[in-house]
This record gives C-alpha cells, structure tokens and sequence, in this order.
C-alpha cells in the first residue's frame, strides 16, 4: 500500500511538519516547538497551501498554548491570543489562514469560565477537528469535481493543490484522485509554476508517488500544449475566493484561464467554503502577497540575473469570475451567475 502523505501532524511534544522547501531532493521533518519555529515554517513555505496554512495556524495556537503556565484563565487567553495575532501576519493572501484562527479565538471566547487545562484541551479537539475535517471536505470536493470530467481525461494544473497544500487527498489534486478511484483514465499536465517550481518539486513529487500517469510542462507551454495536444480541463485552487467569484491563486493561473477560454478548455476552481471571503467583493480587494526577488534572480541558491536587476514578484493573480467554468466546493460544483449562487450556499 502507498504511504499516505502527511504535510503536517499534531505530535505529543512537537507539532511536525513536512518542509516542502526541500522536497523533492529530500524528506525533512520540522519538529516545530515554539512560535518562531511554526510562524517561520508557514512563512518561509516549508508549510503551505490555503488548508494547510489554516491547519499549521490552529495547531500552532493549540499546540503553544498547552505549553503556557498561566496564573489564571484570563492570562491564558491572553497569551493565546497573541500567539493567534502573530500567526495571522505571516500570510497575507490565504484567507483559510484567517478562518482557522477565527475558529480558535471563538472557543478563548467561550472558554472565560473554564479552567487553564480545561482551555488547553478545548483548543487542542478544535485543532485537530479542523485537520479532520479538512481531509472530510477533500473528499467531497473531489467526489462533486470528479463528475466534471470524462472517462479519459487530460487535466492541466498549476502549483501544487494535493496532500502537500491540504489535510490530505487535496483540492484540485485531490478532483484527479477521486476521478482515478472512480475508474477514469487521467493524465495530468502539471505547470511547473515559477517562480518557486511547486508544480516541478511538489506536484512532480506527488504525482510519482501516487504513480498518476502525468507530464511535466514549463509554464510558457501551456498555450502550445493545448494547441497540439489539448486537454479536458484546467483546475486550479485558490487561496481567496470573493464573493462574486473572482479567485486568486498562484501566480500563472490567470494565464492559465485566459489560454482555457481561447482553447475552449474548461476551467476549474477547486476551494472549500472557508477559502471563500464574504466580506471581500471582488478580486480588487483581494490582498496580494509580494514575495522577495530572490526567488526570481537565483535557482537553486545560485544567481541567475545579474545584481541590481529590478523584480516584481507578486505570489498570487487574480482569475476574474467569467472565466471560471465553475468553482468545486464540498456542496457541489457552482457555476454563474456567482454572486447569487455562492450566497446562496452562505444564506
């Protein structure tokens, strides 16, 4: 049987966390046991992925807070959310981020008549429910995606959205896995996704170690790709979704989606509710991260641009909502007109 992939799980002592910035040359495991240690892990992308991002976040509140020796519960709860504050500013853009620590702070606020280690084993069950839950919502996310697709598929993805980026199973991945366990035939086109190459070093790794048949691409491919050997459909995930369904993900899957449309190609975004933003209108709102110009100037820790070069480097675009063919959630496949179908699902 293949072993399962564990991007990140609660241990006694330790939150443990697969680093993915060293994959796929080696498997290291961060044993994460203090705030700088979980808010550096999410930071610097050894953890990532809107789901995972969320997950390492409520085990981190979780986790640090058991550790806390307070005199009182009010000095517990104070502690904790400071922890809480300091984990929300280390990603900016995915909004799962902001929903689990929501979810934490709710059960500080309950806990006021509770004692210290009553709190501590409150935060703990609302952690681990949010990592179980997670895989749950995968699983359904790829049953409702999975519909979508023929019986032989070709999917083109972007970035990396399986068991690295999530709970386990995966958003967009996790369309193909369950369309595989369905008994379709899927080959999977994966961008390499500069400038951090999450399709190369992730997706690649994934895909292999689940042996799903696939090809990796460059990203300036993509057009050519569909030209001459086509595809069924794109799918991507996201890491905010607004409420009239414009969706930022990794930088590239704009592209990807204005290529889908002259081709005629479908295109998928795969997200669970909680990377949906009511309180963001459009993608205009949307917060984008930019990220260091390293890692467009060196590869691999050598220089590949001379010194000085200027860089923009933003982590995320924007897909505008009319050219999603539909967004793929644990309540079934949305389509247009966005604004009055996702809120109904929040109604």
């Amino acid at each position: 049987m293949t072993r399962r992939i564990e991007a990140i799980a609660w241990r006694d002592d330790h939150v443990r966390i697969l680093d993915q910035t060293k994959l796929p040359g080696e498997e290291v495991y961060l044993e994460c046991r203090t705030l700088d240690d979980i808010a550096g892990a999410i930071k610097r992308l050894s953890i990532r992925g809107a789901p995972a991002i969320g997950i390492a976040a409520a085990m981190g509140v979780a986790f640090l807070t058991g550790k806390i020796t307070a005199s009182s519960t009010a000095d517990c709860i104070a502690q904790a959310q400071l922890i809480s504050a300091h984990l929300l500013d280390t990603r900016p853009t995915a909004v799962n981020l902001r929903w689990a620590l929501k979810r934490m702070d709710a059960v500080l606020k309950s806990a006021a008549q509770a004692t210290v280690p009553e709190l501590q084993e409150l935060l703990k069950k609302e952690a681990l429910s949010i990592h179980a839950e997670d895989i749950v919502i995968n699983r359904r996310m790829g049953e409702n995606g999975q519909e979508e697709l023929p019986q032989n598929a070709v999917v083109i993805t972007v970035c990396n959205t399986g068991s690295l980026a999530t709970g386990g199973h995966g958003t967009a991945l996790g369309v193909v896995r369950s369309a595989i366990e369905h008994g379709k035939n899927i080959f999977v086109a994966a961008c390499e996704t500069r400038p951090l190459l999450q399709g190369a070093r992730l997706t690649a790794w994934e895909l292999m170690h689940d042996a799903i048949p696939f090809e990796l691409i460059t990203d300036g491919m993509a057009a050519n790709y569909m030209k001459c050997k086509g595809a069924d459909a794109v799918i991507a995930g996201a890491d905010r979704v607004a409420a009239n369904g414009d969706a930022a993900n990794k930088i590239g899957t704009y592209s990807l989606a204005v290529l889908a449309r002259a081709h005629g190609i479908a295109f998928y975004i795969a997200a669970p509710l909680s990377t949906i933003d009511m309180t963001v209108a459009t993608g205009r709102d949307i917060p984008i991260e930019e990220r260091a110009s390293e890692e467009i100037t060196t590869m691999g820790g050598r220089r590949i641009a001379p010194d000085g070069t200027p860089v923009w480097n933003p982590a995320f675009d924007v897909v505008p909502a009319e050219l999603i063919t539909g967004l793929i959630t644990e309540k079934g496949v949305i389509k247009a007109p966005y604004c009055e179908t996702i809120a109904a699902l929040f109604a």
